[in-house]
């Protein structure tokens, strides 16, 4: 049944008003810092350093090329992460006592891998791997870099993986154990499809963080986005080039960022459903 015309505009008016509250207060703030920022002696010369429209429009062609290499680093390092970090997640969850070396062996790769900074793995991979040149394998900065970054985050996405895994009500092994399943059965059928829903939001906030930091590959000479933006700035002593790669980033982010609130408000109302 439609809502009466008066309750409508109610409901539209409780709705606008805070939005149009919410946008002046911005204007007002980013207005009052866009004029103070303005009103410094030096602003001319930072405008032309950082903010030179000619130097984005000449450096925007190779940031863009070195974007996509970002970009196919992040995708291809998401989907092994997404891989790695569910197997080590099921080895540490298998409670069988044959399974208890693989469970100790997980245990040590993720305190190590959380231990470490991303960026000193990035460089002793990057780095040190190549170095070696060891038969038979890539001598690839890039290829190593990205090596360090998904046995990186892996770790951190296993321990994601299991807090999804232990929130199952363990009345589903108990059943599953009834109706004759194996150990890897009952996790592969029963378990794994109730954990994925539950950690999917934040898997989502790990996906907006990756892409962030695939920027770190910059560090070992790769020509992403940010070595392209350096490159142009060493040349022309013109740092803007760094925002344009910042933009880059920016329009990309943002959208994921959002896409992770959708997820999470959504599976906060699942949730709601099911407990009403």
């Amino acid at each position: 049944m439609p809502l009466p015309p008066r309750r409508r505009r109610a409901e539209w008016r409780a709705a606008l008003v805070p939005a149009l509250i919410s946008l002046a207060s911005i204007v007002v703030v980013f207005g009052a810092l866009a004029w103070f920022v303005t009103s410094a002696e030096q602003w001319p010369r930072i405008r032309h350093q950082f903010f030179n429209i000619e130097a984005m429009q000449a450096s925007f062609p190779r940031v863009l090329a070195g974007f996509w290499v970002s970009m196919r680093v992040w995708l291809t390092a998401l989907v092994c992460i997404a891989i790695w970090a569910l197997v080590l997640a099921v080895l540490r969850s298998l409670r069988a006592p044959v399974f208890a070396p693989f469970r100790l062996m997980v245990v040590i790769y993720i305190d190590f891998f959380r231990g470490v900074p991303v960026l000193l793995l990035v460089l002793l991979f990057g780095f040190g791997v190549p170095a070696l040149a060891l038969p038979g394998l890539p001598n690839s900065a890039l290829f190593w870099g990205s090596v360090a970054m998904v046995l990186s985050y892996s770790a951190y996405v296993a321990e994601i993986y299991r807090s999804g895994i232990d929130a199952v009500h363990e009345g589903q092994r108990a059943a599953a154990k009834a109706l004759g399943l194996s150990e890897w059965q009952t996790m592969i059928h029963a378990i794994l499809p109730q954990a994925l829903r539950n950690v999917a939001p934040a898997l989502m906030n790990i996906v907006v963080a990756l892409q962030k930091d695939v920027a770190l590959l910059s560090v070992l000479g790769v020509r992403d986005a940010v070595r392209e933006a350096q490159i142009y700035t060493a040349t022309t002593f013109n740092y803007s080039s760094l925002l344009v790669a910042a933009g880059l980033f920016l329009l990309a982010t943002i959208p994921m960022a959002r896409l992770a609130d959708y997820v999470t408000r959504r599976d906060r109302e699942r949730r709601l459903q099911r407990a009403g």
